[in-house]
């Protein structure tokens, strides 16, 4: 019979792991449509007068930050890498005066959750040894 702990540490693992793959998965969705097949989205990045390098930066950067974030033993990698892309995202949008960055900083609060835990979880492990 398991223990209140060890079911708790389930239910926070399972959590963790529903966190990273809805995360993972909508952030890969979305910077393939941003690269690619989003409507207008090239127009309207092209209306911000930033150069188009800007955006294949952030939209690679998101689809390997998911790919790893994806990816069972680079997780950690991963969500600090999607940590800073995002911030990195934030600050254009402030400093062009576009304040809507609250899907950004929920997908970072998402990120440093999912990194943090994980990286919680494999130090545990290691001292387990």
């Amino acid at each position: 019979m398991s223990t209140a702990r060890e079911r708790a540490e389930y239910r926070f693992k399972c959590a963790l792991t529903g966190l990273q793959w809805s995360l993972g998965v909508v952030v890969l969705i979305e910077a393939v449509l941003f690269l690619y097949y989003g409507p207008g989205s090239r127009h309207a990045f092209a209306s911000t007068y930033m150069r188009n390098v800007i955006r294949l930066i952030l939209g690679w950067g998101e689809i390997g930050g998911a790919l790893l974030f994806l990816t069972p033993r680079t997780v950690v990698h991963g969500g600090w890498l999607l940590l800073f892309i995002f911030g990195f995202a934030v600050v254009i949008h402030l400093l062009h005066g576009t304040p809507n960055v609250g899907n950004l900083v929920i997908y970072s609060a998402a990120a440093w959750a999912v990194a943090s835990g994980q990286a919680r979880k494999h130090k545990a492990g290691s001292s387990r040894v």
